[in-house]
């Protein structure tokens, strides 16, 4: 006597599904209800997985209530459509028919013949299984193809982060929040905590928004797509890892600082004492970041130590500064001069194309004009209005200054020439105007405890310690990549000059030197040296073997401003087999006074490059000859007056 068949219905839909086959639940349980009809059996129950595919690991909540039934002997037989819809592993497809076969159960597909109660019909059905798994991972490959070379063209699937915008599919820059996450990268970088950020942004209501809070302080630090790249599937066991698709906020290497300043950050950080060197010191036997501690006298001086508890090892203050002034007025010097003014106008002209910032403006005033018309049709209260305005009118307000930023630097050009010019008037105003260039120029003594701690703490990587016989002293200086390199690129180029010590008679001094620059840069530079200064030049040979050269420093009482090569001696005798070189000297006179009236010009200005001819003064009066402000602010005192 043939065993009653008792089924159960199993229906089971993915959004996917639906979409390609159209294999809706109420359809596929109507043509269950015939196929049972047909065949003679009877109907238990009905199992219904909405919205879940039939991948491996994937939790269906109805097919494991089927399977119980199973165990209880509810039912015996699994009536489905296709085989796809119990699953499309093989895996899991073994699975299921050992567990059929121990609890005399079978299954039967309306659209596939399959008969799991003989050895055929248990063949036939691994072979569509191997199919139908094969269906599923050539699609899930074709897929991730496509997915990957929309990701390399910019698409990225994700929702658009903070500083971002979809355009056309692709993921670009937002001109209007964009300084929001470099705001937020540089006070990470300079020691700031993740909560002290999230505090500063919510007291200013950046964005118009008092809810920041420091897991998306976090969460803005770790994203990749800043330095430009995409990780898709971060938190699955085996992640993609896509270069340069985007347009990236921060530069990689300040990326990456970032994420190393993670590990030396601690709410320790941000104290009432300032500790100028906090950590950046390591213990040099064991290698842990060594803490800081004072102690004020009764003269009321303070004194401040660096140690490790484990170790019992102590280093002052004093001990590590000391070392720094051998090279500390000249990044003091950098800082002012490089980093603080042209870089910044330099970079500005790619990193804020003024077509980008114009259309940027133009979107956010037709948003204005969005929320006028809301408010007027009643879509919002005034106090919602006006708040909401307030937020566009800032952005507009940021955006315009960004573009008169972009719009100045385009019409005076800073370049690295100006670097070159600005640090060798410096030099003649240190020789020839000491007086007011104490004055006017600030020094590392001159610094607060807490400007010498931010200089440190953007510039400084490392500092490392060595030990002999108990003895603690500074081994080297290690300084952050992303400072080195356009320091050391500009010093390459030419247009930065390094001090190199030189023996006069049985002393030692300094010497600047550069690197070699073609003639025609060379000859518009001294020509706009002599805009200010009646500054000389001459040849001299330096004789390569001897490292020695001549020049008359007692004739006029002459001072040295700049020695460079003449030729690119680098490439033509990369093996120093010349016995001599051609070098150039920029030199001045002890009698050669600053030519302008304005002894402002002589700190403030440099001579633009539009004039190149040589300006003699018998008497100074006062004449326009062009200049360029180095000081930010100085361009927009120019706005004002106008």
């Amino acid at each position: 006597m043939e065993e009653k068949k008792l089924c159960g219905l199993y229906m089971r839909v993915s959004t996917e599904d639906q979409a390609r086959e159209g294999f809706s639940l109420p359809e596929q349980k109507e043509r269950l209800e015939a196929f049972c009809k047909f065949k003679g059996y009877t109907i238990v129950d009905y199992y219904t997985d909405a919205g879940i595919s039939a991948k491996t690991g994937n939790y269906r909540p109805e097919f494991e209530r089927l399977k119980e039934d199973i165990k209880n002997k509810k039912i015996n037989t699994i009536v489905a459509l296709k085989l796809d819809r119990i699953t499309r592993s093989i895996y899991d497809w073994e699975k299921l028919m050992t567990f059929l076969d121990e609890n005399d159960a079978y299954l039967d597909c309306a659209n596939d013949e399959i008969n799991t109660t003989n050895a055929n019909g248990k063949m036939v059905s691994r072979l569509l299984m191997s199919v139908s798994q094969n269906e599923i991972e050539r699609t899930s490959e074709r897929t991730k193809i496509g997915l990957a070379g929309a990701i390399k063209m910019g698409h990225i699937p994700n929702q658009a982060p903070l500083g971002y915008k979809h355009e056309d599919k692709r993921l670009v820059i937002d001109y209007s929040t964009k300084d929001v996450v470099e705001r937020i990268f540089d006070l990470y970088y300079n020691g700031n905590s993740y909560q002290k950020i999230s505090n500063i942004l919510n007291e200013e209501q950046v964005l118009g928004k008092t809810n920041w809070r420091d897991s998306s302080i976090v969460a803005i630090l770790e994203n990749e797509i800043y330095k430009g790249d995409f990780v898709h599937g971060k938190r699955t066991k085996n992640p993609t890892y896509y270069s340069n698709v985007v347009e990236p906020i921060i530069d990689k290497e300040k990326w990456e600082e970032c994420q190393v300043q993670k590990k030396r950050n601690s709410r320790s950080y941000q104290r009432t004492v300032t500790y100028l060197f906090l950590q950046k010191l390591c213990c040099p036997k064991c290698n842990r970041i060594l803490g800081g501690k004072a102690t004020t006298k009764k003269n009321g001086h303070t004194y401040y130590y660096y140690y490790c508890n484990d170790c019992k090892i102590t280093i002052k203050e004093k001990t590590i500064e000391e070392y720094f002034d051998t090279f500390i007025d000249e990044l003091v010097e950098y800082d002012s001069v490089v980093n603080q003014f042209f870089l910044p106008m330099i970079k500005q002209k790619f990193d804020e194309p003024k077509e980008e910032l114009k259309k940027e403006i133009k979107k956010q005033n037709d948003r204005l004009e969005r929320i006028r018309k809301a408010y007027i049709s009643g879509a919002f209260d005034l106090e919602e209005y006006n708040a909401e305005k307030k937020i566009v009118d800032d952005t507009i307000t940021k955006l315009e200054e960004e573009l008169n930023e972009t719009e100045n630097s385009e019409e005076l050009n800073y370049t690295p020439q100006d670097i070159l010019l600005k640090r060798d008037i410096d030099y003649i105003n240190r020789v020839k105007l000491k007086d007011e260039y104490e004055k006017r120029t600030k020094t590392w003594k001159d610094y607060t405890r807490e400007e010498k701690a931010n200089l440190i703490m953007t510039y400084v990587d490392e500092i490392k310690l060595g030990i002999m016989h108990e003895y603690i002293y500074v081994d080297n200086v290690d300084f952050r990549e992303s400072i080195c390199k356009p320091c050391n690129d500009l010093v390459q180029a030419g247009y930065l000059d390094v001090k190199t010590p030189t023996l006069f008679g049985n002393l030692v001094g300094y010497l600047r030197f550069s690197n070699y620059l073609p003639e025609d840069e060379i000859g518009q530079h001294i020509m706009r040296l002599r805009q200010y200064y009646d500054i000389g030049f001459e040849e001299a040979i330096y004789y390569v073997e001897d490292k020695v050269f001549y020049f008359d420093y007692v004739r006029d009482n002459r001072a040295i401003i700049r020695i460079f090569p003449m030729e690119d001696y680098c490439k033509i005798d990369p093996d120093m087999k010349m016995k001599e070189y051609r070098y150039g000297i920029i030199y001045i006179r002890g009698r050669d006074e600053f030519l302008m009236q304005d002894i402002d010009s002589a700190f403030d200005y440099i001579p633009d490059e539009s004039n190149d001819s040589v300006i003699y003064m018998k008497e100074p009066v006062p004449i326009e000859i062009g200049v360029k402000p180095v000081r930010k602010e100085l361009l927009y005192e120019e706005d004002t007056d106008e």
